[in-house]
């Protein structure tokens, strides 16, 4: 009993106590010391295998047209990390973008995804550099009317008007660069994308031939968006 009781008066005391919880919160695994911050992960990496996202999408998240590389700045951030988790758990295939995923763990995912999506549009993206096709094009034809001979609804339909982009699960087309949106509406045709609610993208771009891809894909990149300053 005098033993026992020795034992709690010596945990009781307050120095113990401090020097005790000190030991604990050392040991405990700490976010910093397994995550790396948005902007550092942004402008140089996280050390651990994901490159700088600005390499690619560009310093101030605005992509690359000329390389295909996508807008990021101001998307949904439920989007956004939908996609990289996909990316990561393999259910979107991309040879560049899954390892990259793959090495940032679940809580820089997250924090990448709310990071793009608080910073606003490039001012540069208000004037888009492609023209802008005529009203009665087929990539006009396509995103306003859609094909409906095709079983082909007008894309802003979903991704609202001009394609500024719905929630979570409709991304803004409008100055997303051509050959990205087509790529990707050649990967749902091929199959090699399916990370899509309900199939839909898949049931419109296999209805979709090459011209008609190309078409949209031009119209979307060439619509302006918001200045600097707001999110769509």
């Amino acid at each position: 009993m005098n033993t026992a009781l020795h034992t709690l008066r010596t945990i009781m005391h307050p120095a113990t106590r401090h020097a005790t919880l000190a030991m604990m919160l050392l040991a405990l695994p700490t976010a910093a010391a397994f995550a790396t911050d948005a902007a550092t992960i942004a402008q140089h990496g996280n050390g651990r295998g994901a490159p700088a996202c600005a390499s690619c999408h560009g310093a101030e998240g605005g992509g690359q047209a000329a390389a295909g590389f996508p807008r990021l700045a101001g998307l949904n951030a439920a989007y956004l990390r939908k996609q990289l988790d996909d990316f990561a758990n393999g259910t979107r295939a991309n040879p560049v973008m899954q390892p990259i995923a793959a090495a940032l763990n679940e809580s820089e995912r997250k924090t990448m995804a709310e990071y793009y999506h608080r910073m606003p549009v490039p001012a540069a993206l208000s004037k888009p550099v492609t023209r802008m096709p005529a009203d009665h094009s087929l990539g006009a034809r396509l995103a306003l009317r859609g094909l409906w001979g095709k079983q082909v609804p007008a894309c802003v339909a979903c991704h609202g008007p001009h394609g500024i982009g719905v929630g979570a699960h409709f991304p803004p087309l409008a100055g997303q660069p051509a050959a990205y949106i087509a790529a990707q509406l050649n990967d749902w045709k091929q199959g090699t994308r399916h990370n899509d609610p309900l199939a839909l993208m898949q049931h419109v771009s296999s209805a979709l031939d090459e011209q008609d891809i190309h078409a949209v894909a031009a119209w979307f990149a060439a619509q302006p968006l918001a200045a600097k300053g707001t999110t769509p």
